[in-house]
């Protein structure tokens, strides 16, 4: 079985130095990045079902040439075999649909067609939740939602969810398709090893990872609009229908709180750190 997880990078709001340009465009090559931290349960899915089915797990994302430390972070969350970065200016300012574009042709492109595809339920930047549902319409393949729980039936090629329903009251509902499909997990999602087989296959899994990912530039291709033969009128900013009116820059938060640097090999400042919190463990 093979998976692909997307992830994005998204803007480290923390560092205040996010970066526009004069049409009010996030230029992401001068802005600090960081994994968006709603991927996450996309990656525990997809470590979930190659943990217990085995196979193949990739991670593919859009962006700048620097969005490979992304995915380097990405392939030690899932345990990741190999790794795609879409990347050339033509994509650069794309919205959710141009990007959508672009990510279903990635995975199209691929040498061998994924059984699922797993995504975040929204971007930490963008907050739409449109990307993966429009790449699974790209794609022309089952979608589910706001998935919380999953099973794999490799041998039915199918795939049981259960999924969250917002209505007047937080419902499950569990719902069945074929593979290939496009899952869009929930961040309620949490993965299950039953079996102590799973628990040893996971383990096993870690260790391997972790000399993988020292390593990541090896397990990466990259893809230009060139390789994926795409049209650039279709893709970036002139393939975005999506018009932006205004950006109000983020400042920089002001720190709330005083702090006091201290030298643990000093025994005096040691000493007055432990005086400071000896008053707070008697109750004062």
């Amino acid at each position: 079985m093979r998976t692909v997880t997307l992830t994005k990078g998204v803007p480290d709001f923390r560092e205040g130095q996010v970066s526009f340009d004069e049409d009010g465009h996030l230029e992401r090559g001068d802005t600090p990045t960081v994994m968006n931290p709603n991927d996450e349960p996309a990656l525990r899915a997809s470590l979930q079902a190659k943990v217990r089915n085995g196979g193949t797990a990739s991670v593919m994302s859009m962006g700048p040439p620097g969005y490979g430390d992304v995915l380097r972070e990405a392939m030690e969350s899932v345990y990741a075999d190999d790794l795609y970065l879409l990347s050339d200016r033509e994509m650069a300012a794309a919205d959710t649909w141009a990007t959508a574009i672009t990510v279903a042709t990635g995975i199209q492109n691929m040498d061998e067609e994924p059984d699922l595809v797993f995504a975040g339920f929204k971007t930490a930047d963008g907050e739409t939740g449109h990307t993966g549902p429009q790449t699974a319409w790209c794609l022309d393949w089952p979608l589910v939602t706001h998935v919380v729980a999953l099973d794999v039936d490799t041998e039915a090629g199918t795939l049981r969810a259960k999924r969250l329903v917002e209505g007047d009251a937080d419902e499950i509902e569990t719902v069945e398709a074929p593979l290939p499909a496009f899952v869009v997990t929930d961040p309620e999602f949490e993965p299950s090893y039953r079996r102590a087989e799973h628990r040893l296959t996971h383990k096993d899994l870690r260790e391997e990872t972790r000399q993988r990912a020292g390593e990541h530039e090896d397990h990466m291709t990259v893809w230009d609009h060139s390789d994926l033969n795409l049209d650039p009128d279709f893709i970036g900013l002139d393939g975005s229908p999506t018009i932006v009116s205004g950006v109000d820059p983020i400042p920089k938060a002001p720190a709330e709180r005083d702090a006091t640097m201290v030298d643990p090999s000093d025994p005096e400042e040691m000493a007055g750190v432990v005086d400071e919190m000896s008053r707070f463990a008697g109750g004062d």
